[in-house]
């Protein structure tokens, strides 16, 4: 049965090792001798087909009788077996080297079976089957290349990735440009990128600036703006600009190579399901042989003559080829894993293809996952014109060390503020900031700083302040010539997609539980805005673990979300660890599931994939066992009493279709993942 992997032969590529383009080549090669063998095979296939006598008498029909012409059949049937089905004997050889007998086995023994007792046959008297054989032959091979062809269309959505690599880089070497290629780039060095190119290797932009397109790599629509100091992953695609570029990453530490080992790895690794298959595969090879055996002796005890008892083992050895099997799960595993890595969802390990479907509590963590993970401001409560008050304000703030002060300024900037000139400034750390600005004394910092400083209060904007903390909102209190002005608050955003995924995870009927190191109040906020009933707050790191053993205790599977280097060990201890916020350090990440995006609506996708996924596995394998279990019997010859009998050449028709339907039906997967 594993022969099948050599179809997958283009899908196994580092491409340090092997160049991606080598793999496809040897693939097409492939194809291409096998192509070679049908032609062949058919073209041949109609003499003997036509000095056949069970074709003339059906027929009616005679072609030129000639010195020797009865030697057609077996003469040009030996080249057919020799050539086109030699492809089938070097196959059994492969499976049998490995001990797992299979779809090239039984072809083999079959075309072996009919073209020997043919031979024997033909010189010792009865009714030879060429006709039958070349037939049979030529069909095995058509219907391989049609499956073969449907088998590299799948594969294409890695395939498309591992296109992404650029071959050659414009390296800057002494004021110079020299174009060299990509595998002799090393860190440090600098290369031009220019508009509409890909970017060569994961690196920092040094100078330049332009949109880069990366939604191949990380599955994001919109183009990066990228300037000096931003991070660019190879592969991606400058397209309105040129920028410098210092190599940070190359060979197999890029980005990109680890989505290719991972999706690699991925479509490798066994799961539950594969593995019923290949024992499904490998029971069914015995049950053919069985069977082809059974059916042989009891039609010559029924008193049928040979060849009719061989025609019918033939034919069951044909039929039950499992090969339908062989594709079954690897196929669908191989589209949704590299489908999935284009929108930036990767599976570092396959089992959870297969589990994620069954979990019935998400958990999240909260701060950098269903929130942005930095403060931004949301309150601005004044007792003057709120532009004036933004300015002394952001102006103060510009000049602290402070990450409340970055956010701050970060505000001013979105609203058109820039700073003004500040006299006398001075920080005192913890507790706030002084200076002077357009000649008024401004104080920022929180409320016992103002205090000591004597700064006369307001009550109003007190009570205001008390209700911005309950919220889990820190605020800042702003005073100006000594009189308590302003406050404003902070909070860690909300993501956008956060509101969407926890309400898509309820329609599933997936309980939503989020978990943090923040105080109640912080988390009961959040909670509350996202509609999630349940939360543990105050939980420290390594105490999160602890946390999904205890739901698991209670019988749940839980999907744990969080970031795949501060939760490592609850997302190890989960049914399915998805790790976000992975950006471009694949490799620091300890998830089963990594969200290039740290988007948290992928998990949803990540769980109706798994739903996906494991429906088109199981209709794969009812259509292959399905198959079997009907057109076994049948070629057999249980039908014969019936009047129904299945020629070789019709089982080779209908195996090979049940093999291009499972192919079919796993590529359907494609419109369901867009």
């Amino acid at each position: 049965m594993h022969h099948e992997h050599h179809h997958y032969k283009h899908l196994e590529h580092e491409h340090k090792e092997k160049k991606p383009q080598k793999e496809h080549t040897h693939h097409l090669k492939h194809i291409q001798d096998i192509k070679r063998r049908a032609i062949v095979s058919t073209i041949l296939t109609v003499p003997v087909v036509l000095y056949s006598e069970t074709i003339q008498k059906l027929l009616h029909i005679s072609p030129p009788e000639f010195k020797g012409s009865e030697f057609i059949p077996p003469v040009l049937s030996t080249v057919v077996f020799l050539y086109g089905g030699s492809f089938f004997l070097k196959g059994m050889v492969e499976e049998l080297k490995k001990k797992k007998p299979g779809m090239m086995t039984l072809v083999a023994l079959a075309v072996s079976v009919a073209y020997f007792y043919s031979l024997y046959a033909f010189f010792f008297g009865g009714k030879e089957f060429f006709w039958e054989l070349t037939s049979l032959i030529t069909v095995m091979l058509w219907g391989h290349l049609v499956e073969m062809k449907s088998l590299l269309g799948a594969g294409k959505a890695l395939e498309e990735l591992v296109k992404l690599i650029p071959h050659t880089a414009h390296l800057v070497k002494n004021g110079e440009v020299i174009d060299v290629s990509v595998d002799k780039l090393k860190p440090g060095d600098i290369v031009l990128v220019k508009p509409g190119e890909k970017i060569p290797s994961d690196g920092v932009v040094v100078e330049g600036q332009a949109l880069v397109d990366e939604s191949l790599l990380t599955g994001e629509s919109k183009p990066v703006l990228k300037k000096p100091g931003s991070k660019v992953i190879g592969g991606s695609i400058a397209l309105d600009g040129s920028l410098k570029v210092q190599v940070e990453k190359v060979g197999k530490e890029t980005y990109l190579s680890q989505v290719l080992r991972l999706v690699k790895e991925a479509q490798e690794s066994k799961t539950k399901l594969q593995n019923l298959s290949d024992r499904a595969a490998f029971y069914l090879t015995i049950i053919a042989v069985s069977v082809s055996f059974i059916s042989f002796i009891l039609w010559k005890l029924f008193g049928y003559d040979t060849r009719f008892a061989v025609e019918r083992a033939v034919t069951t050895m044909v039929i039950a080829c499992p090969h339908a099997l062989g594709i079954a799960i690897p196929l669908v595993v191989s589209i949704a894993t590299s489908y999935s890595a284009r929108r930036g969802i990767l599976f570092r390990n396959r089992v959870a293809l297969e589990v994620a479907k069954d979990v019935n509590v998400v958990l999240f963590d909260k701060t950098g996952t269903l929130t942005e993970g930095k403060l931004s401001v949301s309150d601005i409560i004044a007792k003057m014109d709120i532009k004036e008050f933004l300015k002394s304000v952001v102006s103060l703030e510009a000049l602290s060390e402070h990450s409340i002060g970055r956010a701050v300024v970060e505000y001013g900037k979105k609203h058109g503020i820039t700073p003004q000139k500040v006299k006398d400034f001075k920080a005192f750390p913890g507790k706030g900031v002084k200076g002077k600005v357009k000649n008024h004394e401004v104080v920022i910092g929180n409320i016992s700083f103002l205090k000591k400083l004597g700064v006369v209060t307001d009550e109003e904007l007190l009570r205001e302040a008390r209700e911005l903390e309950a919220q889990g909102k820190s605020v800042i209190f702003v005073a100006i010539d000594g009189k308590l002005t302003g406050i404003v608050a902070l909070s860690d955003r909300i993501r956008k997609e956060s509101y969407e995924a926890v309400r898509q995870l309820k329609d599933m009927r997936k309980k939503v539980v989020m978990i943090t190191g923040d105080s109640e109040k912080v988390a009961e906020a959040v909670a509350k805005e996202l509609g999630i009933e349940e939360f543990y707050a105050r939980v420290l790191p390594h105490e999160k673990a602890q946390k999904v053993k205890e739901l698991q205790e209670k019988g749940y599977k839980v999907a744990m979300v969080g970031d795949g280097i501060n939760d490592a060990p609850a997302l190890t201890q989960a049914d399915v660890g998805i790790a976000i916020g992975a950006g471009t350090q694949i490799a620091l990440e300890s998830g089963d599931v990594i969200l290039v995006k740290s988007n948290p609506e992928d998990v949803v996708r990540v769980i109706k994939l798994s739903y996906l996924t494991v429906k088109k596995m199981i209709q794969n394998l009812f259509w292959a066992v399905g198959y079997n279990v009907v057109a076994i019997p049948l070629a057999a010859g249980l039908g014969v009493p019936f009047g129904v009998v299945l020629q070789p050449a019709v089982g080779a028709v209908l195996m090979s279709a049940s093999t291009v339907i499972v192919a079919l039906n796993a590529m359907l997967m494609k419109g369901k993942l867009e």
